[in-house]
């Protein structure tokens, strides 16, 4: 990113979980980061010039044959460096220590208690102890030499060691996750008061600094979005037109499996209320035409995707002047998609956004958002002048309602789920329920159950409810709603959603289950 700030802190990925998170934890402190892989080329980690490095965790031990170790550079260019666990056990090796396989592993909450004095815990310990979150079956058991202790579990298990002359800190537990009470003020100690790093990277600066980008990029050419109501192509579109305003134009295809009253919501707020140029295409005939019989979960995602793109291109195939494709890509998706800068390392998903663009596409690719995490995608979003309601809303899955389907997507069984999800949402809103969980939707089931409508006898259609609360996507617990707002949702689905004989709450956690059901 062409940042006015040069001051940043380079986290070295080895595999962990978590790294994503100590990338985010590091933005929020004020300070640009960026991940690369551990065996990313070192000319790379010279030409970043980072004021201070981070070693991640990882699923590997160093106690294995050929696994992963930091770049020697990492250790000579003379600027600070953390190792989180895995992190900290390379660190130690490298520098003559001993790490063992440990017969008490240590995973969850733990007390650390603080041994000897170091700039990294100072002014941030209580009586001498640390709240943290370990997560580790191996354990260094022989110090370096030029290193110091500085702290142990109540288990005995080393918890940190220092360097303080060349500034090398290594940590047993993991900063980054909410879970260690005092992380985020270790984070701050760590890029602030040893690598000497200021807090400039704030949203006003992002905005500004990306503006300037794009207009030195494009110049008077003109732009092309697809625009599709998400956050991020919202923020992208928002971004976009404040740096170049008439050259930016928008194509937004409405599939027929968005929320209810989203299509017209997309064209009032950018078309009407912030003038963007947006051209709107109705084709729910047809995406429903094309999944017809489609029963397949997955084989719905690449029919969803597949025409999407084809209806986007005939599209973009009318504008003559358009020299630039502008994208709605994020640092998650270029992270996950690509294995960070290397290249080469382990592919987590691919990502319609970072993927699948043809060799000899004619237009230039833009990705403003392309360097900023989900969060940091808000946040700009509503520096930008973007609804709070709309910026903040749960995650919307890219194929829609398609996937909340299950089996065969039919126009009927659209109409019936978006109607009874508005409901649920509005009323968990109404309760104040909305903020506390992290995501929540209903999903059509394509099974009939008896009912009773006065006298009658009910023969309908069953919609499930699903809330969770989670602190990262990757595990979720079902959210715990008060049983008189489950009875309000139920008995307002049932008497205003025609087709809907029953209403069931999933209890599912996250393993085993998967939060989207499909």
């Amino acid at each position: 990113m062409s940042f006015v700030n040069e001051e940043r802190i380079l986290i070295l990925d080895f595999g962990s979980q978590y790294t994503q998170l100590i990338a985010r934890r590091v933005r929020e402190a004020g300070v640009y980061s960026e991940i690369y892989a551990w065996d990313v080329n070192p000319e790379l980690i010279k030409n970043f010039n980072p004021k201070g490095i981070i070693l991640s965790g990882s699923p590997e031990s160093v106690t294995e044959a050929n696994s992963p170790r930091a770049p020697e550079l990492v250790f000579d260019m003379g600027v600070p460096v953390l190792g989180i666990c895995y992190g900290m056990q390379n660190m130690a090796v490298q520098f003559g220590g001993k790490v063992e396989s440990s017969q008490h592993k240590e995973f969850g909450y733990a007390e650390v208690n603080i041994v000897n004095a170091s700039a990294l815990f100072d002014g941030i310990h209580q009586d001498s102890k640390l709240s943290v979150w370990m997560s580790h079956g191996d354990k260094v058991t022989v110090v370096p030499s030029s290193f110091q202790l500085i702290a142990k579990s109540d288990n005995g298990v080393i918890a940190a060691i220092a360097h303080e002359a060349k500034r090398f800190y290594g940590i047993q537990f993991h900063p980054e996750v909410t879970h260690t009470k005092q992380g985020d003020q270790i984070i701050n100690r760590f890029v602030h008061d040893i690598c000497g790093c200021g807090s400039y990277w704030t949203s006003q600066e992002i905005v500004a600094a990306e503006i300037k980008k794009i207009r030195e990029q494009v110049g008077r050419e003109q732009v092309l979005l697809g625009l599709s109501g998400g956050v991020d192509s919202s923020v992208a579109a928002a971004l976009l037109h404040q740096a170049i305003g008439e050259q930016l134009v928008c194509v937004f295809v409405d599939t027929g499996l968005l929320r209810l009253h989203e299509g017209d919501q997309v064209m009032q707020m950018f078309a009407e209320q912030r003038h963007i140029k947006v051209i709107r295409v109705n084709a729910e005939e047809h995406f429903l035409k094309c999944l017809a019989g489609v029963i397949d979960p997955e084989a719905k995602r690449k029919i969803i995707g597949k025409e999407f793109i084809t209806i986007f291109d005939q599209e973009a195939a009318k504008l003559s002047n358009v020299k630039w494709l502008a994208q709605g890509t994020i640092y998650s998706d270029v992270i996950e998609s690509a294995g960070s800068k290397t290249g080469k390392a382990h592919v987590i998903k691919s990502h319609h956004n970072v993927g699948g663009l043809p060799e000899d596409m004619q237009l230039k690719l833009i990705e403003p958002l392309r360097e900023l995490f989900k969060d940091e995608v808000r946040k700009i979003g509503v520096e930008l002048g973007l609804p709070y309601d709309m910026i903040y809303r749960h995650p919307f899955p890219g194929p829609g309602l398609g996937i909340r389907i299950l089996e065969e997507v039919k126009k009927e069984y659209a109409n019936i789920l978006r109607h009874a999800d508005a409901i649920y949402i509005e009323e968990l809103r109404k309760a104040d329920w909305y903020q506390k969980v992290s995501q929540a939707f209903a999903v059509f089931l394509p099974v009939k159950s008896v009912g009773v409508v006065g006298d009658g006898r009910q023969y309908e259609y069953v919609i499930a409810l699903r809330a969770v609360q989670t602190i990262d996507f990757m595990t979720a617990h079902w959210a715990h709603l008060p049983y008189e707002l489950l009875e309000k949702i139920s008995t307002r689905i049932l008497n205003e959603v025609r087709g809907v004989s029953r209403v069931t709450y999933d209890i599912s956690n996250k393993p085993p289950a998967t939060i989207e059901w499909e």
